[in-house]
């Protein structure tokens, strides 16, 4: 079957979901619109959030939690289903969980990726030497990064 597919990493709404959980969705929501996936992947469960923006704070995962249900969002996935939608084409969400509901992000992780996805490590460093204090919160996110990084190889492996 041909269909696309939208697979990286996540930020968890639902605060059962640990960095490492993987997350296939049979339902995509995207400014007010919302997609049907496909089985493509396997067994699919739950909804899921297609944002604009990273979702930094804990209070603010917990809002959107509590109003859509939806147990993660991404920033990519719902290009992945309007092209899809637009073609006729099948389409699956294949998310790993990088930072869980109840961590706010580090003000460095923030400014760390430029437009084309790149660490500046330099933006990393000046962010750390204004505020030294967020210094466990980052190396915590690097720590669940890695974790998702493996678990999204280890399952796209396995399909």
């Amino acid at each position: 079957m041909t269909g696309l597919v939208s697979f990286g990493l996540a930020g968890g709404l639902d605060p059962a979901l640990r960095p490492g959980a993987i997350v296939i969705p049979a339902r995509l929501h995207d400014a007010g619109d919302s997609f049907d996936a496909s089985p493509l992947l396997g067994p699919m469960h739950g909804e899921m959030l297609a944002g604009d923006r990273i979702i930094a704070s804990a209070a603010e995962k917990r809002a959107l939690f509590r109003a859509t249900g939806a147990g993660a969002l991404d920033l990519e996935s719902g290009a992945v289903a309007r092209v899809a939608a637009r073609h006729g084409l099948p389409f699956a969400v294949l998310r790993a969980i990088c930072d869980p509901a109840e961590r706010d992000l580090p003000p460095a992780a923030l400014v760390a990726l430029d437009h084309a996805g790149a660490i500046g490590l330099w933006r990393v460093v000046a962010s750390l030497l204004r505020n030294p204090r967020q210094l466990p919160d980052l190396l915590a996110l690097a720590r669940d990064a890695a974790a998702a990084r493996r678990a999204l190889l280890a399952t796209t492996r396995a399909i």
